[in-house]
């Protein structure tokens, strides 16, 4: 019966009369509501998008061919890869948020182990794909050498891909629920391993750039299994987490309703991005392009994240008021993720602005990329309070 409700629409009508305005308080406690789940969820974003960058900050120092190969991966990699696992993982935020504001517990464990499972499926083909990557690379017509370092990388990633699968499905389940401190502190332990084991793997291993796919890959995995045992174990799981059931096998075609358009919003916007940086590879010196646009579209990434903690942030608070029924609350959570994400999108730009000197040097040594990337700072710090706006808008559409 429970699984029947859900198909059906949360947009219920509140009783009385729709109120219009806003009090003060109303607007404050819904900004407090927010930034307590934004503040932890901008750090797993921020940590979630540093480990590869700190997996290419250990393979910069190995020259700039490894590097130019690690950024042509990991560009390839998000374009084919990563990105499908965010969008289509993003359907959770709804089916899990919803679930929970209408306090139908049990069904945001079905909801996870259905996502899992198709997130799992999806993973396979796109693993052949990563395997050869390098094959790929040159048909598209980049450059030999750098395609044949990338293959390599990409290959040591797919152990990643299945984790960053099961991982999304973890963080939306958790998310939902607004228990969001646990995957603040996996996630940090993950990242201080992280940055021992790309030492270990990149220098000491003798395995160099392919050591750093493998750390990123190690890392992932230990995220993940931090989080499965919380949710195993934590008394705050007990009525969304009641073990695995068959369940999850029904209704998948629900779920990929939400899930393909979802990961079509997700990719079209990643895409944008990192398509530079494989074409990048068709430029007359494609080893300094490559490793700098995929340094300065990186740092964009990262500061993203921010905005993207906001926008998840946001997607929590309207599919819960909106699974309660109460609409006019859900409306108030947009207009307070607004008012946060153009304010942080202007802070955002002027940080590009005012460090493009200086981020360059934790990449690379050498003054010519340096000097790029600072050039390249200053003409993507505008896109940063777009990107902000535009989130919020894809969440606010998504529910």
């Amino acid at each position: 019966m429970e699984e029947q409700r859900l198909q059906a629409p949360f947009l219920g009508q509140e009783s009385g009369n729709v109120v219009s305005s806003y009090s003060k308080d109303e607007i404050l406690c819904e900004f407090k509501k927010q930034l307590y789940l934004a503040g932890p969820l901008m750090t797993v974003n921020l940590l979630i998008c540093g480990l590869s960058m700190i997996s290419v900050m250990f393979v910069g120092h190995l020259g700039e061919l490894a590097l130019s190969g690690a950024s042509m991966a990991t560009s390839f990699a998000s374009v084919t890869g990563t990105s499908l696992m965010i969008g289509m993982g993003s359907a959770l935020d709804t089916f899990c948020g919803q679930s929970f504001g209408a306090k139908q517990y049990y069904m945001l464990g079905i909801h996870k182990q259905r996502a899992m499972i198709v997130l799992l499926l999806t993973s396979v083909p796109l693993a052949f794909i990563w395997a050869n990557a390098g094959t790929l690379l040159v048909f598209l017509g980049q450059d030999p050498e750098i395609s044949a370092e990338a293959g390599i990388y990409a290959r040591f990633m797919i152990p990643s891909l299945f984790a960053n699968a099961l991982l999304h499905c973890h963080v939306r389940f958790l998310q939902s629920q607004n228990n969001v401190v646990p995957m603040m502190i996996s996630t940090g332990i993950t990242t201080l391993l992280h940055i021992l084991t790309c030492w270990i793997m990149v220098f000491k291993s003798g395995l160099g750039n392919r050591g750093a796919a493998l750390a990123n890959a190690i890392s992932l995995w230990v995220n993940v299994l931090l989080l499965a045992v919380y949710i195993r174990v934590s008394p705050s799981c007990k009525k969304t987490w009641t073990g695995f059931s068959k369940e999850a096998f029904h209704n998948i075609p629900t779920f990929l309703k939400l899930a393909v358009p979802s990961a079509v919003m997700v990719c079209l916007e990643i895409w944008s991005f990192e398509m530079m940086v494989l074409l990048s590879g068709l430029l007359p010196n494609p080893q300094l392009e490559t490793s700098v646009l995929s340094i300065s579209l990186n740092t964009c990434s990262m500061i993203y994240m921010i905005p993207l903690g906001l926008s998840a942030a946001t997607s929590v608070r309207v599919s819960n008021e909106l699974g309660a029924g109460r609409a006019h609350t859900a409306r108030l959570a947009i207009h307070v993720s607004m008012f946060s994400v153009t304010t942080e999108g202007i802070l955002g730009a002027l940080i590009l602005i005012l460090g493009r000197k200086l981020w360059g040097y934790c990449y690379s040594s050498e003054e010519e990329v340096v000097s790029y990337i600072a050039q390249m700072m200053l003409l993507l710090a505008g896109s940063h309070v777009v990107d902000g706006i535009q989130s919020v808008l894809q969440v606010t559409m998504s529910q």
